[in-house]
């Protein structure tokens, strides 16, 4: 399969950050030519770029992809009383054919919006990892490791399970990664995370999990083992270059520059964290005072409640803006490294992803940036960062397949995914 996107302002994100108008060419899953000029070549798709701008898709971080179905349900609560009477009660229910409809509707979101390359952790993840294969996205899937169980499995056989299903998937597709998910350092033992830590050197596969998203959840693990999440990762072998620690909206200065020597990634989620009210402000101007490895997600569409990681830039850029009452930190160009390079740096991927380069994979997206919130335009970044949204991807490509071209999705039944979607939310919550 061949692409050639002529005459296209390409925001490259490469390491001098270039930008310029030119064209791009693509065979098979690869970015074969990079240039300034014309590209005289034949290929399968032809896509003419004139008032458009490509970039490398972005990479969310973290997510559940599923919870889609529970967009909506259970809004404006406290935290806790969400969990215990809206979410937990539902996710009991959970069975194949309702996360394969959840998880439908979050690729094709995700399509539609210019996620090419995403970090999933929930239940029934074999599912995921078909459906994503289908829809053509990249995923780094993560088994969820809980000491109750999860709806698929009883405690005594998740980590049995889970090791089925890095075997399954470590090489089968290569489109999909499978990672290691414990929940976090207060539903998982020390033991747990003790075991995940062997599992995971013994496997050599990423660590996916949540830590310190809430001033509750760091006081129980101090009460209830004397230390922080932070030193309970590291205690148990979890903080590591291969883990990415989702949220840490309350970790310390001193936590910072432990991630940091540690080479482990964060996943800032600052939308739903400011939805579910967790208080904490991940400190993002300290992790990049340290050269920490900093992504972002959107979380689950349950507490988003969408899966548009240009609204997730945006409120990164600000959020930090205001707490700190200063207009010159997380400035437009390092929102867009934490959306591209960062996460594939978090992914361990770097050299492959997160940037528009010759011999890189080609998870790529196009804008229409004749829009009128799009114009004038000064800077293309901070139009991507501040003015920009989901709605104007023109064309999404990943591993050089062409899953969306004109916002004419290619590889799902659109209306289809959205019939399965309504029915299987309201069979699960009875609304």
């Amino acid at each position: 399969m061949s692409i050639i996107i002529k005459d296209v302002w390409i925001v490259s994100q490469d390491a001098l950050r270039r930008q310029f108008k030119g064209s791009v060419y693509v065979e098979d899953e690869v970015i074969r030519e990079v240039k300034q000029e014309s590209i005289a070549v034949e290929a399968e798709y032809k896509i003419n770029g004139e008032g458009k701008v490509l970039l490398p898709g972005l990479i969310n971080t973290h997510t559940h992809i599923p919870m889609t179905l529970l967009r909506g349900y259970g809004d404006d609560m406290v935290l806790e009383e969400w969990l215990k009477t809206r979410i937990w009660p539902v996710e009991a229910k959970l069975d194949r054919e309702s996360i394969s409809a959840g998880t439908d509707l979050g690729l094709l979101e995700m399509i539609l919006s210019g996620t090419t390359c995403f970090a999933d952790m929930y239940f029934f993840e074999d599912m995921i990892a078909e459906r994503t294969i289908k829809a053509g996205l990249r995923g780094f899937l993560g088994f969820s490791l809980i000491d109750f169980g999860t709806p698929e499995f009883k405690p005594e056989e998740l980590f049995l399970e889970c090791e089925k299903f890095i075997r399954r998937w470590k090489s089968k597709n290569s489109l999909v990664t499978p990672v290691l998910a414990p929940h976090s350092s207060y539903t998982c033992s020390p033991e747990t995370l003790e075991r995940c830590a062997e599992v995971s050197e013994r496997h050599n596969v990423l660590v996916h999990t949540h830590c310190s998203e809430t001033q509750h959840e760091v006081s129980d693990v101090q009460r209830r083992y004397g230390v922080r999440p932070v030193e309970q990762f590291k205690k148990t072998g979890l903080l590591n270059r291969k883990t990415i620690l989702a949220h840490c909206g309350w970790i310390t200065k001193g936590e910072v520059r432990e991630i940091a020597r540690a080479g482990a990634g964060v996943s800032h989620n600052p939308v739903s964290n400011m939805k579910l009210a967790t208080g904490g402000f991940t400190p993002i101007p300290e992790l990049v005072e340290v050269n920490a490895t900093v992504g972002l997600g959107t979380d689950g569409a349950a507490s988003n409640n969408t899966l548009d990681m240009f609204e997730t830039m945006k409120f990164v850029a600000l959020i930090h803006k205001h707490h700190r009452w200063d207009p010159c930190v997380t400035p437009a160009q390092q929102v867009l490294d934490f959306a591209t390079i960062g996460g594939a740096k978090a992914f361990h991927m770097e050299d492959k992803l997160g940037s528009v380069e010759e011999g890189k994979l080609a998870d790529l997206i196009i804008l229409d940036f004749k829009k009128p919130h799009l114009k004038p335009c000064y800077d293309v970044v901070s139009h991507l960062v501040y003015a920009a949204r989901g709605c104007d991807v023109y064309a999404t490509i990943v591993n050089g397949k062409p899953l969306m071209i004109d916002r004419r999705v290619l590889t799902m039944n659109y209306e289809k995914v959205l019939w399965s979607a309504e029915e299987q939310g309201l069979r699960l919550t009875g609304e």
